[in-house]
């Protein structure tokens, strides 16, 4: 437990959950959660709107919605019911609720007490001399933060965070903001998620996104999900898969735990099977690699692959791989060269488990590999991603219908925010665009890289960035190594969040520190006298508008493209760009962003168009956007990962009740754990094997090079299907655990599925 967190003293219980994946489950707990939330009706309304062609996207994950032919009034899952209910809760943090609590005394909260609290409605200051936010006017607000913008001594001070719910429109103002200003400081949750996925793509295939749409789902002969546990992160794309299964699709998983969705799943839209109690099973093959096993696993599938290809040559694209690829034989002498003994020992699995996958993959004219956090976050994210494009390529599986990569993205734009420009390393070609389009008006693009998440927080922890500005999220929560970010966030002069709800990181203040509270997705956004819409862009390149239609649940709310426009006018005095214009009509900003990217041509017209336009893909078209004009194979070596003598491989995961750092309830439903969160999840012999039992308590206790003690106490053992020497906690409760400069060679994403942890006794 980090230290001075009060936690609930309830009855802490586990009951494995035998009923399928969504089902009655997952109605009776929306309306339990809308409930809860005291947002029966406000949220029912809303959700009467969401994901519709004349209504707002879904606050939750990027998965895709069904295309303009598709009809129904029901297009959201558990996930985006909990995201509406806390959106559209009547519950309210007032400016009393902030004179009766100290930041001090909210500071001992767990984050699902402030979560409950409910929404913020009016602009807040931090008050050092008593320790308490207090009022303070929006325009007073925005004349401080410019002030402390403008006292810098050079724009590399100021670090501008941004989380993935932030729309397209306010992504592009917040970039152009920051660069108007001088920085390229552009850290955001993609460095901590699929940043791993875009630079091993990039080198790869020549774009950093999925290659795939909904309709290759629909033709796919097998689906390889690894790495991820879309029951509980993606809950809609379970709908995608049943419909493959039941069409004979073979879907096989590769993932530590076994987990419910990936297992059987239940529709609830499905009337048939909900009087029934009739599942589909949804899992061909399922396999249990050791955590950080699944370069192992690749590379066998590729083995066994080749050694069948010497006696039949047709079970490899020779064709594609002499058209479309370079480095096949340096990267095959190197599979070929890797010994079975090390391949069987680093996987965890047997020879007959990884042939029992590649006769999936043979025997599939298309295939479409998904994954996520599983691999992205571990030792060796980037050469493990690209082994799985290797293995892709052998047989042509990218750029054809029904196959192809697809990094499944958590927050519901953040593939749209890097689009837009949220992006500490900036492609030259894209600044170019912004001197092309904005240069008449006195922008210039600065050149220089910026801070990703690691560097930003290492810059503040030395004072080297002093103004922290964050679009969305909870910074403190959702990075590595808690107690130093904490204290680099306290040493910035100026701290400002731009947020609907209360979190942490409001409460690890700078000198001083402010709330900024915008509207959500689901509330009416009004500027000038007419309603505005802002637009997404999804996991598969669809981009969308998004209009919301509640009543906002203050007056005082501001909308995000409104917030950033008034930041830049106070912090920027002289800039000639049309800031104030752009915050009263997002239409017109849309329109400068066609200017600049081809691929948004007559972007306000096409958003009309119901399921929105597709922005294409260069590698599903087979053209590689790499030097040399061709997609790589690549060679890397299999990592030989251990752990210390007696440690464990502890990866973090979500409970089902969390979507991300956002903490819903205490439950996690289907892995049948109950209001508790603080608990770890062992194999039974790990469990015996340290004198301990399911139920024990335990503090975890992470090993590293640097020897510093890190430790996250007070956890629950709990009993579950994982294989020996991995286990399994939640973040951010054990975000401690992971040094700042523990992470993924060339991404820099921290290490949240590669922890070595010693378990003892309390």
């Amino acid at each position: 437990m980090k230290k001075g967190i009060e936690k609930s003293e309830e009855t802490v219980f586990v009951n494995p959950y035998e009923a399928p994946a969504a089902g009655r489950g997952a109605l009776l707990y929306s309306a339990k959660t809308l409930l809860h939330e005291k947002a029966l009706i406000t949220g029912a309304q809303a959700l009467r709107h969401m994901n519709q062609p004349d209504g707002f996207d879904c606050p939750g994950c990027a998965w895709p919605e069904p295309g303009a032919g598709h009809v129904s009034h029901f297009e959201f899952c558990e996930n985006g019911v909990k995201a509406i209910a806390a959106e559209t809760t009547t519950k309210r943090v007032t400016r009393e609720f902030f004179a009766q609590h100290t930041v001090s005394e909210l500071l001992t909260k767990e984050g699902y007490w402030l979560e409950q609290q409910g929404r913020l409605v009016e602009p807040m200051r931090y008050d050092r001399a008593t320790d308490k936010y207090v009022p303070i006017s929006w325009d007073e607000l925005f004349k401080r933060l410019g002030a402390s913008l403008r006292a810098l001594s050079h724009p590399d001070e100021a670090v501008f965070y941004t989380s993935g719910r932030t729309s397209n429109e306010a992504a592009f103002l917040y970039q152009l903001f920051g660069r108007t200003f001088g920085t390229n400081n552009f850290p955001d949750c993609s460095n901590m998620c699929h940043e791993s996925s875009g630079v091993a793509l990039n080198e790869t295939v020549g774009v950093g996104k999925g290659t795939v749409t909904l309709e290759d789902f629909e033709k796919a002969d097998a689906i390889f999900v690894v790495g991820q546990n879309p029951g509980t992160n993606h809950p809609r794309m379970l709908g995608e898969l049943q419909r493959a299964a039941k069409r004979g699709c073979q879907i096989v998983v590769i993932n530590p735990l076994r987990e419910k969705g990936l297992l059987e799943f239940l529709h609830p839209q499905d009337a048939l099977a909900m009087v029934t109690g009739r599942a589909t099973s949804m899992s061909t093959l399922y396999l249990q690699p050791k955590v950080g096993g699944d370069f192992a696993v690749f590379t066998g599938m590729m083995k066994i692959v080749l050694a069948r290809a010497e006696i039949d040559s047709s079970l490899i694209d020779s064709k594609f791989i002499a058209d479309h690829t370079v480095g096949f034989d340096e990267a095959m002498a190197q599979v070929r060269a890797t010994s079975w003994a090390d391949i069987l020992d680093q996987s965890g699995l047997t020879r007959a488990q990884i042939e029992m996958a590649a006769d999936v993959y043979l025997k599939s004219k298309g295939v479409i590999a998904c994954w996520a956090m599983g691999i992205t976050q571990t030792k060796h994210a980037v050469a493990t991603i690209q082994q799985l494009v290797n293995l892709m390529l052998l047989r042509g599986n990218v750029g054809r219908p029904g196959a192809g990569l697809c990094p499944v993205r958590g927050h519901s734009n953040v593939q749209g925010d890097r689009t837009m420009g949220i992006y500490e390393k900036p492609a030259p070609a894209f600044l170019d665009g912004l001197d092309r389009v904005f240069g008449a008006e006195g922008f210039v693009a600065p050149r220089k890289n910026g801070y990703d998440v690691v560097e930003a927080i290492e810059a503040m922890h030395k004072r080297r960035a002093k103004v922290f500005i964050a679009m969305g999220g909870n910074f403190a929560a959702a990075t590595p190594d808690s107690d130093v970010t904490e204290e680099a966030l306290r040493r910035c002069t100026v701290t400002a969040h731009v947020t609907t709800k209360l979190n942490r990181s409001h409460l690890v203040t700078g000198e001083e520190a402010y709330i900024l509270p915008c509207l959500g997705r689901s509330e009416r956004d009004i500027r000038g006298g007419t309603p505005q819409k802002v637009t997404v862009e999804d996991s598969m390149s669809m981009v969308h508008a998004s209009e919301g239609r509640k009543t906002p649940a203050s007056p005082e709310l501001m909308s995000e493209p409104a917030i950033v426009c008034a930041v830049a006018r106070a912090a920027l005095p002289d800039s000639k760009l049309p800031w104030e214009a752009w915050a009263d009509d997002y239409s017109q900003l849309r329109d400068r962003i066609a200017e600049m990217m081809p691929a948004f041509k007559d972007f306000n017209e096409r958003i009309k168009t119901p399921g929105g336009f597709y922005l294409g893909n260069t590698a599903a078209e087979r053209k590689w956007s790499v030097v040399g004009g061709k997609a790589r194979f690549t060679d890397a070596p299999l990592p030989m990962l251990s752990v210390p003598e007696g440690a464990l491989r502890l990866m973090t995961l979500r409970s089902h009740d969390q979507y991300n750092t956002t903490i819903y309830g205490l439950d996690d439903r289907y892995r049948g754990v109950y209001n508790e969160r603080r608990v770890i999840f062992m194999h039974p012999l790990d469990i015996a094997e340290r004198g301990l039992e399911s139920g024990s308590r335990v503090d975890l206790t992470s090993v590293w090079e640097d020897g510093a003690r890190r430790e996250a106490k007070d956890f629950k053992v709990i009993e579950y299907d994982i294989p020996r020497g991995c286990s399994a906690s939640y973040f951010p409760e054990t975000n401690v655990l992971v040094p700042l400069n523990a992470f993924t060679a060339r991404s820099q994403t921290p290490l949240s599925k590669w922890i070595p942890v010693r378990v003892k006794a309390r």
